[in-house]
């Protein structure tokens, strides 16, 4: 049975760690909000999660994963969920619970990427809080941007599964997803922060490696980048690019 997505229609969002994950894995799913209504999918079969009052555990927010029975909520959660069915974590409980922790270390990067063009309400247009977002943007490309990436440096190079790997892993020799979540994270900021992003990778090589590297490596994912299903990078997602908030 295949696995069914749900995400909001026209965007990556958060959503799209979950795909890369599926994609990569080979893995069948529906991306049900993208189907037709007339057929079951579209918005009308996410909103049935979300707001019928017969959905005992309703999930907060897209993106979830229904598998059966089950509704998994919150991208971490659904990639702990799916690590182990797609081969994408170790075998070992420490090594899973390493690659969990920065996943959703990745995950408060993500948050700090979206809060430079929304520093005060996710309700309020870009236009109506660019003072704040101006100055919270030049904190994060001076600050917080090279921390997240250097953090992420220091994890490639302690790995001892990286000894004369030419394509760097985050966690033991093999690909996991949060290596296919460090490539998004690196593929959005290059998007939103161009000047900035590059100047990091500059510092963080094995970073710069592992991001170059997976397309190359890995041809279901080089695939997945190449198709119709990879939606573009735009101004309505977490990544977005406004030349000024990028120096």
């Amino acid at each position: 049975m295949a696995y069914q997505l749900h995400y909001w229609p026209g965007i990556q969002g958060r959503g799209e760690f979950v795909r890369l994950a599926l994609e990569t894995a080979g893995a069948p799913y529906v991306d049900v909000a993208r189907g037709d209504p007339k057929a079951g999918g579209g918005l009308p079969a996410m909103r049935r999660y979300l707001e019928d009052e017969d959905v005992k555990r309703p999930p907060f927010a897209c993106p979830f994963l229904v598998d059966g029975r089950r509704v998994v909520a919150q991208t971490a959660a659904i990639l702990l969920y799916l690590g182990p069915r797609l081969g994408l974590v170790p075998a070992g409980e420490a090594d899973r619970l390493w690659v969990h922790q920065i996943q959703l270390t990745l995950a408060d990067l993500v948050d700090e990427a979206h809060d430079t063009h929304h520093p005060v309400g996710s309700s309020l247009y870009y236009e109506d809080q660019k003072p704040e977002a101006l100055r919270r943007a030049q904190e994060f490309r001076r600050e917080r941007l090279p921390k997240f990436l250097g953090w992420c440096e220091a994890i490639l190079q302690r790995n001892a599964g990286n000894a004369r790997r030419e394509l760097p892993r985050l966690v033991g020799a093999r690909l996991t997803y949060a290596d296919l979540s460090l490539f998004q994270v690196v593929d959005g900021l290059l998007y939103a922060f161009p000047k900035a992003t590059r100047r990091a990778l500059r510092k963080t090589p094995m970073v710069a490696a592992l991001h170059a590297g997976l397309p190359r490596k890995n041809k279901r994912l080089a695939a997945y980048l190449a198709s119709e299903r990879r939606i573009p990078f735009s101004e309505q997602g977490i990544f977005r690019r406004y030349p000024e908030l990028d120096s």
